[in-house]
């Protein structure tokens, strides 16, 4: 499954703290466009994203868009007022385990 969207995903396991981590580094492309574009992109991707979901009958794949649709939902008021430095690395904690490792299990995200 091959998921385009703004953003770069990464699960980082964290040595130090034994806790998984979501990396979210927004695409050079979203990062210089102009904000209506990124907002319009990410309208976009969210409308494809919610598609896919119910497309799905994998339920764990299905896990891991929905925590991806939540992460995106938001943003969304942040991006919309450009408000999210687009530079840097995003990272949210998720634990030892989480619905995406099935998600990004031989996926690409993009």
């Amino acid at each position: 499954m091959q998921i385009d969207g703004p953003f770069n995903i990464k699960i980082v396991d964290n040595e130090q703290s034994g806790i998984r981590e979501l990396h979210l580094d927004f695409q050079a492309a979203f990062q210089n466009a102009a904000l209506e574009e990124r907002q319009s992109q990410l309208d976009s991707y969210m409308q494809d994203l919610a598609q896919s979901i119910q497309q799905s009958t994998d339920t764990a794949t299905q896990q891991g868009m929905l925590l991806i649709q939540q992460i995106a939902e938001e943003l969304r008021p942040h991006i919309h007022a450009d408000e999210v430095e687009l530079n840097e690395t995003i990272i949210i904690e998720l634990g030892a385990s989480s619905p995406l490792d099935k998600l990004l299990d031989g996926a690409i995200l993009r």
